[in-house]
């Protein structure tokens, strides 16, 4: 379609067969959701949203060690990884930064990615395709940032195929493989080096 936005789902071949999967629930998935208008989102496997999480906790880790180091002068914050000087308060606080971080980068303009999922090609979208928005970004992020392992241990037993952590169920969201696309009518030119 010309006149998607580029950065948008990857259309996929009308004739293609979606596979399918039937859960204990009688309910039927399938691995792309197709769309009214014709348009087929392509859930994103396991392994890339790990990626993608992975390179946000790098990077958030980062800051608040960039962050740590300024203010030791000041204000002695254990660093997130420093296993010996836990405490429940700073913990507590760098939870709550990954908590803000997915939610301000997911909802940004609805917009869906973080810093890792732009990386990894992958958008966070209701499930219709649109557009998230503050409040369903932070519902579907504070799975991700206070009770991952249940999050993602209740999807994968509780809803299997789906491809959804119990917080995207909640927020009603998918996390979609994008296709990153060059704008219409731009050319490239290459200077010799």
């Amino acid at each position: 379609m010309a006149d998607e936005p580029s950065g948008s789902a990857i259309i996929a071949d009308p004739t293609q067969e979606p596979e399918s999967t039937a859960t204990s629930s009688g309910i039927q998935y399938t691995s792309t959701i197709t769309q009214d208008r014709g348009q087929t989102l392509y859930l994103a496997r396991w392994s890339t949203r790990f990626w993608a999480w992975l390179i946000d906790f790098i990077m958030v880790i980062l800051f608040l060690n960039i962050v740590h180091g300024i203010f030791l002068p000041f204000w002695n914050i254990p660093q997130y990884l420093d296993f010996t000087r836990w405490d429940p308060f700073e913990f507590g606080f760098q939870t709550l930064f990954f908590f803000a971080y997915w939610t301000v980068m997911e909802g940004f303009q609805g917009r869906g990615q973080s810093i890792g999922k732009m990386v990894m090609n992958l958008k966070v979208v209701n499930r219709d395709g649109t557009k998230i928005h503050y409040r369903t970004a932070a519902i579907e992020s504070f799975g991700k940032a206070f009770i991952l392992p249940l999050d993602c241990l209740v999807g994968w037993l509780g809803m299997p195929g789906t491809k959804l952590r119990m917080f995207n169920r909640l927020s009603n969201t998918l996390v979609i493989k994008t296709d990153y696309k060059d704008p219409d009518g731009i050319i490239y030119v290459k200077e010799k080096e």
